[in-house]
């Protein structure tokens, strides 16, 4: 057995849900991935995968091998694109996914820059809020922001991704402000449909223990900027990242309140699958890491 080939069949396996699937990428057949698998679960003596009729599932065992592993398939990864990085020029397309909001304002104004530099590249940029499957739609790279999941795909961290809860001036003269988080209940809480805990918004006190508020509003919605322009009218609080709403902050058009309790922290992510990023995906996030290094613009002018 060639223990490379069978480190790849696993993770290719492990991240596509399948043998047919990771064959297909690994330009293998469905029985070479069968085999090399089936030969390494014999040599650890364990087995890696629960095999259902409709997909692979990892036993306890695989996933912890693949958390190990996971760091010798990259080594291995950057330095054969690392060779290959010196005989080839970035050319060809690159399918990127963002969500809607953070990629108008943040991605779409630094391609120009990005295509300047590299005229070989095309890029396809599809913005939607979901989370897509990067492997299943053909993504080159997904831009999420959030916490991740643990997962095989390979995620670099670009920018961070802050969180404040706000409300226009207009509307805290109406209704007053929200001194402790249990305040907030007796407010108009709107939510943002994608989240899971869009009606409990867990705030960390300065003791260090996080408390979680159940919250009511008369809107929600699935759209940060529709949130933002609600906000802006007074229709009651939203709890967004910064990058949306930071420069209404500057302007004082919304205002922070409960800056004393932290909110979840969060991060801007470059995602790839495993063994597929080569150097126009390398380029494109050290572009976006460039531009939003240090602080990032969207928490520039105000504080």
């Amino acid at each position: 057995m060639d223990r490379i080939d069978a480190l790849a069949a696993f993770h290719a396996a492990a991240a596509d849900g399948g043998f047919a699937a990771a064959a297909r990428r690994l330009k293998l057949s469905r029985a070479q991935v069968s085999k090399l698998i089936a030969e390494m679960e014999t040599q650890l003596g364990a087995r890696l995968f629960q095999r259902t009729t409709r997909r692979l599932n990892l036993t306890e065992a695989g996933r912890s091998y693949l958390n190990a592993t996971r760091v010798v398939l990259e080594t291995l990864d950057g330095a054969a694109n690392a060779v290959r990085d010196t005989q080839s020029t970035l050319t060809g397309p690159l399918r990127i996914n963002a969500p809607v909001s953070f990629g108008i304002a943040h991605i779409a104004p630094l391609l120009t820059g990005f295509l300047a530099q590299h005229p070989g590249v095309q890029i396809d940029l599809t913005l939607n809020d979901r989370v897509v499957d990067l492997i299943e739609e053909g993504y080159d790279m997904v831009v999420r922001i959030g916490v991740l999941p643990d997962s095989s795909l390979i995620a670099r961290r670009l920018a961070p991704a802050r969180l404040a809860i706000v409300g226009a001036p207009a509307y805290f003269k109406r209704h007053g402000r929200p001194k402790r988080p249990e305040d907030l209940k007796a407010h108009n809480c709107l939510g943002y449909s994608y989240w899971s805990l869009r009606d409990e918004w867990p705030l960390t006190g300065p003791d260090g223990r996080t408390m979680r508020v159940k919250v009511r509003g008369t809107f929600s919605s699935n759209n940060g900027d529709a949130l933002r322009q609600c906000a802006l009218d007074g229709l009651g609080l939203i709890q967004q990242p910064t990058f949306s709403i930071g420069p209404d902050l500057a302007a004082g058009r919304l205002e922070r309140v409960l800056t004393g309790y932290g909110l979840r922290d969060l991060a801007v992510y470059a995602v790839t699958a495993p063994g597929a990023a080569g150097l126009k995906h390398r380029a494109f996030a050290d572009y976006l890491a460039r531009a939003w290094a240090g602080t990032p613009p969207w928490d520039k002018g105000w504080k």
